[in-house]
């Protein structure tokens, strides 16, 4: 098949790690693959395996003008003739509505993956643009599809994502003390991390507001907040109000984010509301030592006590206690450690997750 994948951008974030390992993993498999988006700090990633790069000048977040869609649907149309496209691929709800004006521009079908949860909003329910068949990464997304956003659930399929664990590794040896250093300089103790876009729903109050608690029983620790979004000014002013300047280190875009968890002792998702969890999934591959909220997908992926902790959402005090609990019980967190790594791979291969892909594709071709 040839495959066209569309994305807002290729910058640093789930989406994109997710089209990564599902592009090198379809490409593998004999497909040809092409994706379109506006580009980013991870475009030679893709280009480097041989993924075949469209650019469109999709810069809008906002799907409802669709005037400002024309110009990259003129260009996907010409594409999609002239490379004899089987199947459109939609990420994101912008996309989603570019894939529905292709496709009726060529005949060509779409499906969708649903990433997360979304707000019922008026104008999705007026023009869904889901495509012929849409991908879940949880059980929890698909419940949401079906029950919020009132699809059928003949149309919806639960492909969980898969993690290329030899995609995780650093391609050389290099000095974790020189790495620990470029992020956080000075650091004379453990490092958490949390990997995320800052946004509300991911949580990262609660967990700033643990580290008031952690720090003063554990001096010289750190928290590194890897990701960029609209909270990040709010995030700043309470770090500030806290008086954590010395103990939270924020960084905005990291292009080789195996190197974040290369260098953390523990890693943390303190979601409020989270479809699976590309992030966590990641660091469990790396063998650390996770803490998570029990809510959505993560649920999913860490079983309490055996792959790494759970505790509720929005619980400063449980985040607070979990990660004392790891620090002060090494060889536990080790254990716990090496544990989500065998999970990962046993449940969460590559290879699961194309194969999963595949067969939508061909149920949405035939149809």
């Amino acid at each position: 098949m040839n495959i066209l994948l569309l994305s807002n951008h290729l910058n640093t974030g789930g989406i994109t790690s997710y089209l990564l390992s599902l592009a090198k993993g379809l490409k593998k498999a004999g497909h040809q693959v092409y994706v379109a988006s506006s580009g980013g700090n991870s475009l030679t990633k893709f280009t480097e395996q041989g993924i075949i790069f469209i650019s469109i000048p999709i810069r809008t977040k906002s799907e409802i003008n669709i005037f400002r869609l024309l110009p990259s649907f003129m260009i996907l149309r010409r594409h999609c003739r002239e490379k004899n496209i089987t199947v459109i691929h939609a990420n994101t709800r912008v996309t989603q509505v570019l894939a529905c004006l292709v496709s009726a521009g060529t005949g060509i079908p779409f499906v969708s993956t649903c990433h997360g949860f979304f707000k019922n909003r008026l104008f999705r329910r007026l023009a869904p643009c889901w495509g012929s068949r849409v991908i879940a990464i949880s059980e929890s997304v698909r419940s949401h599809c079906v029950d919020d956003l009132g699809l059928k659930d003949s149309r919806v399929s639960v492909v969980y994502s898969g993690i290329d664990s030899e995609g995780l590794r650093l391609p050389v040896k290099v000095n974790r003390a020189e790495l620990r250093e470029k992020y956080c300089p000075g650091l004379a103790g453990p490092l958490v991390s949390v990997v995320a876009r800052l946004s509300a729903e991911k949580g990262h109050p609660f967990l700033i507001r643990a580290m008031k608690a952690v720090s003063a029983r554990v001096p010289g620790i750190r928290l590194l907040i890897v990701g960029d979004g609209k909270t990040a000014g709010a995030l700043k002013a309470l770090v500030s109000e806290l008086g954590l300047e010395k103990t939270i280190v924020f960084v905005p875009v990291v292009a080789a984010i195996r190197e974040i968890y290369y260098i953390s002792d523990i890693c943390v998702l303190p979601s409020l509301q989270e479809g699976l969890g590309l992030g966590l999934m990641e660091a469990m591959a790396w063998g650390k030592p996770v803490i998570g909220s029990a809510v959505g997908g993560i649920k999913n992926l860490i079983r309490d006590g055996e792959n790494g902790l759970l505790v509720r959402p929005a619980d400063p005090d449980g985040l607070a206690a979990a990660i004392l609990e790891l620090l002060e019980r090494p060889d536990r967190a080790a254990t716990m450690g090496n544990n989500a790594r065998l999970f990962i791979e046993k449940q969460f291969p590559l290879e699961n997750m194309v194969r999963g892909t595949e067969e939508v594709y061909r149920q949405c071709v035939s149809n």
